[in-house]
């Protein structure tokens, strides 16, 4: 085997390793885009209830000692679900933490305290609810990593067949 060939055939099994190992990538961040597109379709299937607010407030919390303190908009609300008077305690399905006093207290805007609104129960686990939707974006941008997968795959493909470009 000459040397001009070692270095061919080398040189298509390192781009079809590395076509490979960009699909790769791709089907991981598609998965995670699909997934978060399902889980903010989940909440949209749930039963929407009628609720109050009961309270609303910003919490500081250290989550280490030596960490900058996070806030968090903090909300509570009654709702009758099945004859039962229940209370709920999220806005969506994360509640994530701010280092922005200012975030936590902008969320809070929309829910005074006595507001009558709407949440939305999971009829499976009625303790599980939402004053709202996740946003469906990532299906929107599901497109992006796809190229990767078909843009990796394709490159395997040549590698391995053996066509130059």
């Amino acid at each position: 085997m000459s040397s001009s060939t070692d270095s061919s055939l080398s040189g298509r099994l390192w781009l079809a390793g590395m076509g490979f190992f960009l699909a790769l990538a791709g089907l991981l961040f598609t998965w995670v885009l699909w997934t978060a597109w399902q889980r903010a379709e989940e909440t949209r299937s749930w039963v929407a209830t009628p609720c109050r607010i009961i309270s609303a407030q910003v919490v500081s919390e250290r989550p280490t000692p030596h960490s900058n303190p996070a806030f968090k908009a903090e909300v509570r609300y009654t709702f009758t679900y099945e004859g039962e008077t229940r209370t709920g305690s999220h806005i969506k399905r994360v509640d994530s933490a701010s280092q922005h006093e200012e975030n936590a207290r902008k969320k809070l805007e929309s829910y005074p305290i006595g507001l009558d609104t709407t949440c939305y129960v999971n009829p499976a686990q009625p303790a599980q609810t939402v004053l709202k939707h996740d946003t469906r974006a990532a299906l929107y941008s599901i497109w992006f990593p796809l190229l990767f997968v078909f843009g990796g795959l394709g490159m395997a493909w040549n590698a391995v067949r053996g066509q130059r470009r």
